[in-house]
Order: C-alpha cells, then sequence, then structure tokens
C-alpha cells in the first residue's frame, strides 16, 4: 500500500515475503509504505482496501475479488493487483506464472526419474486451483501414476507442511518426491520427513516454491521454484508510477525460475 504522505494509523503486520523488497523500492523516492494482511481471510479483503484507500495514494496487493465487487470500495485509488489470477480491465496487473512454474517443478523431477510424486497443496486467495491442476495435467501428460488422492492439502506453515507430508506419506509411502505450495510448507515437510525415517532426498524429494532466503539456510538446501521478489517489487512500484501519471500500464507477467539444490 503506497503512501506520499504521512499515514495515519495504519493496519499494520510484519512484512511478508516480497513487501519487503517493495518497501525498499519505494524508500528510493522517499514513498511511505503501509503493509495490511487479510491472514488470507477473504470477507476482511474489500473492507481493508476501503480502510486502507482512505489512507494512500495507491495500492497494491494480492486481491482475490473480481473488479464489479471491488470498485465501490477501491473508488478511485490507482490499484496494482498481484498474482490475482485474473484480468482487470481498470487496474495495473502482474501475474506470476504460477503454471510455468510447477511445469519447471515437475519437469525437473521427472527428468530424475521420479514418476510417483506427489503435492502439498494450500488455501489461498491467488491463482485458485492452478497448481494442483497444472500438477496434475503434467502427470497425465507423462502417464504417471498420479490423481487427486495423490494432493494433501495443509496450512501455510511448516507446522501445516509437516503434517501433510505425514498424512501423504501414510497414504503413499512409496512415493519419491512432493512439491510443496511454498518454502515454509516444504521446510515443514523436511522436518517431518527426518521425524519419520525418510531420507531427503535419497528416499523422497522436495521441491519448495518462493525462493524464500530461508531455504539457503537449510540442510539439506532445498530445490525451490523462485519468484523474483526484487523485481516483483520495482515492476510494482514502476506500475504505479504510470498509474499516478494518469495511464493504465498492460499486464506483466513475471515467471519463477527453477533453483536447483541438493533435496532433489
Amino acid at each position: 500500500m503506497i503512501s506520499q504522505r504521512p499515514p495515519e494509523a495504519p493496519d499494520r503486520t510484519v512484512p511478508g515475503h516480497w513487501e519487503g523488497d517493495l518497501i525498499a523500492t519505494a524508500d528510493e523516492r522517499d514513498w511511505q509504505v503501509l503493509v495490511a494482511s487479510t491472514e488470507n481471510d477473504r470477507s476482511r479483503e474489500l473492507t481493508l482496501v476501503r480502510s486502507l484507500g482512505r489512507q494512500v495514494d495507491a495500492l497494491v496487493g494480492y486481491i482475490s475479488h473480481p473488479d464489479a465487487q471491488l470498485e465501490p470500495y477501491v473508488g478511485t485509488v490507482p490499484l496494482v493487483l498481484v498474482d490475482c489470477g485474473m484480468d482487470s480491465s481498470n487496474h495495473a496487473v502482474i501475474h506470476i506464472d504460477t503454471a510455468a512454474a510447477i511445469k519447471a517443478g515437475m519437469q525437473h523431477l521427472i527428468e530424475r526419474g521420479h514418476r510417483r510424486i506427489g503435492m502439498i497443496d494450500c488455501e489461498c486467495l491467488s491463482a485458485p486451483m492452478v497448481r494442483r491442476r497444472t500438477f496434475l495435467e503434467v502427470a497425465g501428460e507423462h502417464a504417471l501414476p498420479v490423481d487427486e488422492g495423490w494432493v494433501v492439502m495443509g496450512e501455510q506453515s511448516p507446522a501445516g507442511g509437516a503434517a501433510a507430508f505425514e498424512a501423504l506419506h501414510a497414504a503413499r509411502p512409496d512415493l519419491t518426491a512432493v512439491v510443496a505450495f511454498n518454502d515454509l510448507v516444504v521446510i515443514g515437510a523436511l522436518r517431518a520427513a527426518r521425524r519419520i525415517g525418510v531420507q531427503v532426498p535419497d528416499d523422497c524429494a522436495l521441491v519448495g516454491y518462493d525462493g524464500l532466503s530461508v531455504v539457503d539456510l537449510v540442510d539439506p538446501p532445498l530445490t525451490t521454484l523462485h519468484i523474483d521478489k526484487r523485481r516483483l517489487g520495482k515492476l510494482a512500484i514502476h506500475q504505479v508510477d504510470q498509474l499516478l501519471a494518469g495511464e493504465l500500464p498492460p499486464p506483466i507477467v513475471l515467471t519463477p525460475s527453477l533453483n536447483v539444490r541438493s533435496t532433489t
């Protein structure tokens, strides 16, 4: 949430995995940034947009509501939608190509000889169902013995990843690889694997998503689908610039890249 004037009693949370890069870019322009979260509660989204829109000059965020529902709440405040899973005729959009990322992760595992691949997915406001659908499509294209039962839902946390990995392993003890919703989830999966005696990557390979710096500190280092968050922050600020100048920029697509480490 971008402000060129001092904030008034902002609703704050600790910045997440990409907001810090947006803040750093905004700082270069002497812009102030308010950070707020719905805690993945969609029912809070529109009222939060309205509240913050009264305090700032522009908004940037993960927003799942379509334009028709959003307009009464956002009003005339310039808005950049990040990874919203939909097109918008009224707002700037930065798409994260989740489908391409999942395909790259799956292709990497298949090239390493894996055929029994599971997935830990999570409920998320952005890109709904894209991960699961792409996972199953790639499995079908390669005739892998995978179906909906090979996808386990979990909470977006290390604890959620651990619980999901244990459930997936209990249901499919012969799986040799797991693709996870994000890096925090895959860290939990790694912990659970150790706890139940599954060797990573010898018994089961792991692939995360996001490219959080914390994965460099994990032993063994985690393979992940890396989102260039510094570039994402710069793109968002650039789009805000264009919106404030009265221009609607074209949608931008940001494709994560595969960062291979020792867990696959």
